[in-house]
């Protein structure tokens, strides 16, 4: 499996290399065709000359004269080629080779070649002159016009080899060059490739150490990393808060449940065994089997108040399907009615303020009717005998606000930020309150933030109060 460092590197020098060969044979090409076009641009210059020149000497028949022969032999020292002057009919009759007795006279061009030259005027080629040069060469031919006659033809070449020469020290000098850069490249790249792969190595030693346990385990972000790397880091340390913290809590929540569940379990289990191997004598099982009774109802309560937590959290909010119009005031007296016998055994001083109209909200009815009878039921509990119990309704803004109250002691405040935690007791000790979980505030936050809204509490000078929100559509 290819590492990222690899793939970086590899990627790195096939572009490198693709990006080297373009430029190198681009250059080279243009360099060739400039070098060409020079060339040739001059000897057609120099063939012109030497033809005006030719024509002006053979108008007199001076044209093998010693004279013209010098001026031929410096065009062609100057310009660093090779001229030869053909008649009319291609025979080769003078040459700069030599002023006197040059090898070339005596030769013939190819009769076709000449019919093009003089019928185009001249003529540019690259190849080899048979019978004249043997080696490739720059030809470039010119006719020799006498008044409206042509009396010859000028053949001016020069070897294509210097232009080769320059060529291959270009090709040279390029390629040098080029491996200084590759090698300069690879260094560079290797570098770059390494520094920016270590920081994914990092990131997976740090998913290895948490995915074995290693819940502390964060990745660290340095400085002069890139800004994906940095959003990367950033997400995978998120997650992992995230997943600490649910591991934090479901470790906690199993203690919690096998906590609670430790002592109803042991009592049922207990009193059943006595029941059955006679230790608990007949007149007293009636006695023992309501205790029995009551501790199974306090698990089914235990599972009824886990499976509604469970739907919530599912849910992730109400849905509006089951949100309807109704009156929390209305809402709110019946579920004070189902108190009646609690609150008069207790003779408590009930207060209720509501307003004299309807308070309509929108909302899930039998989550708010869960939520106010949590509220009460811990309300009424805790307050001592002779206590007053306040239900209060009033409107402010678009909200409707709802708040329960009750004499007792005051939650201490460190206590306040915990009232809603799952499974949280004021009693430490569990010796009062036997009947609850530690669950009914939770639900009643869970139920009230599931709609959007808020819920708060305080505690003060012997009464505290409970008060949450509900949209108002009156």
């Amino acid at each position: 499996m290819k590492t990222s460092f690899s793939r970086s590197f590899f990627t790195a020098a096939a572009i490198l290399l693709v990006a080297l060969t373009i430029l190198g044979a681009s250059f080279q090409l243009q360099v060739n065709r400039f070098l060409k076009d020079t060339a040739v641009g001059q000897m057609q210059q120099d063939a012109q000359v030497i033809a005006n020149l030719a024509a002006a000497y053979s108008l007199d028949g001076s044209l093998n004269s010693h004279e013209f022969l010098l001026n031929l032999d410096v065009v062609s020292k100057v310009t660093d080629s090779d001229a030869v002057i053909c008649d009319e009919n291609g025979n080769v009759i003078l040459c700069s080779d030599a002023l006197t007795g040059c090898e070339h006279q005596g030769l013939r061009l190819n009769a076709d070649y000449m019919k093009k030259v003089i019928a185009n005027g001249g003529d540019t080629a690259t190849g080899t002159i048979r019978g004249l040069y043997s080696d490739q060469r720059y030809v470039v031919s010119a006719p020799i016009l006498s008044g409206d006659r042509v009396s010859g033809v000028v053949v001016v070449s020069t070897p294509t080899s210097g232009t080769t020469a320059i060529m291959n020290q270009i090709s040279n000098l390029f390629l040098t060059a080029a491996i200084f850069v590759v090698l300069i490249s690879v260094l560079a790249v290797t570098a770059f490739a390494r520094r920016e792969s270590k920081p994914l190595r990092d990131l997976a030693q740090a998913a290895n150490a948490f995915g074995h346990g290693d819940l502390d385990a964060r990745v660290r972000v340095e400085e002069n990393s890139s800004e994906e790397m940095e959003e990367l880091a950033l997400a995978f340390n998120n997650m992992a808060v995230s997943l600490q913290k649910s591991e934090y809590q479901r470790q906690e929540f199993v203690a919690n449940v096998s906590h609670e569940l430790k002592t109803p379990m042991t009592t049922i289990s207990g009193y059943v065994d006595g029941i059955l191997d006679g230790t608990i004598p007949p007149d007293r099982r009636d006695h023992y089997l309501h205790i029995v009774s009551d501790e199974t109802k306090r698990l089914s309560r235990l599972v009824r108040s886990m499976l509604d937590i469970s739907q919530l959290q599912k849910e992730e909010g109400i849905p509006e399907e089951k949100k309807i119009h109704f009156d929390l005031e209305e809402c709110a007296g019946q579920v004070l009615i189902t108190f009646e016998k609690k609150i008069t055994d207790k003779k408590l001083n009930v207060q209720v303020d509501m307003p004299e109209h309807p308070v309509y909200t929108m909302a899930s009815p039998d989550y708010i009717t869960q939520v106010i009878y949590n509220l009460l039921d811990n309300a009424v509990k805790f307050c001592p005998e002779g206590g007053a119990l306040g239900l209060k309704i009033r409107e402010g803004g678009s909200k409707a606000y709802v708040s329960i109250s009750n004499d007792g002691k005051t939650i201490p405040p460190e206590e306040l930020p915990l009232v809603f935690d799952r499974f949280h007791k004021l009693d430490k000790s569990r010796s009062e309150n036997r009947d609850g979980w530690g669950l009914g505030l939770y639900i009643v936050k869970t139920i009230v933030c599931s709609h959007g809204e808020n819920i708060s509490v305080t505690s003060r000078d012997g009464k505290t109060e409970f008060t949450f929100t509900m949209p108002l559509v009156n």
